[in-house]
């Protein structure tokens, strides 16, 4: 049950922030203005999967962003251990009937408190939308000119696309261990 509970809370951290931004059109030529969403406002559907040396799990999720604010919700098959996390400037909330309320002022903070693991959580809203978070990134892109691979911070980031999408569809963020073992995190994007 615990390690469930670590990972529900890593999964819904990580999932609250690689969630903040993407929005993909399936029109190769690029769209007017008007076809453009907003930065930071959109909803994702898919699935996010938490493997570390020391546990691993899957689940669903579905992430509202409008600006600076999110809501979250995690879940399992058939909506079972449904988690939900929220977050506004300043204060980040976690709630699920296993954890009970936990609360943290960054999405970082919420994520070592619920499981003792670091990792870059903000920087997933830019990776989602095919963007470096950091000037130091190093990038490497394919054929169309799209990102396919960010590394920085520590993070190996590799983005799958559909056909001639410009955002991505699949991310997987890899983060090597001392040890020689590795943190991964990999999330599906079904619906923008």
């Amino acid at each position: 049950m615990r390690i469930f509970s670590k990972f529900s809370l890593t999964l819904i951290a990580t999932s609250t922030l690689v969630l903040t931004g993407c929005q993909q059109y399936t029109q190769p030529q690029a769209p007017s203005v008007s076809q453009l969403p907003e930065a930071n406002n959109f909803n994702l559907q898919g699935k996010i999967g938490v493997k570390t040396p020391k546990q691993s799990g899957s689940a669903f999720f579905t992430w509202v962003q409008q600006q600076d604010e999110f809501d979250i919700e995690l879940s399992g098959i058939l909506g079972v251990g449904k988690t939900q996390i929220s977050g506004t400037p300043g204060q980040v909330t976690l709630n699920s009937a296993k954890t009970g309320l936990i609360r943290a002022e960054t999405p970082e903070e919420l994520l070592e408190r619920a499981t003792g693991w670091q990792a870059p959580i903000t920087h997933l809203v830019d990776w989602v939308q095919a963007k470096p978070a950091t000037t130091q990134a190093k990038i490497s892109k394919d054929e169309n000119n799209r990102p396919i691979q960010f590394l920085e911070d520590g993070w190996t980031v590799d983005l799958s696309y559909n056909d001639q999408a410009q955002l991505p569809n699949k991310l997987i963020l890899k983060q090597a261990l001392e040890s020689g073992q590795e943190n991964r995190i990999t999330m599906v994007i079904q619906n923008r």
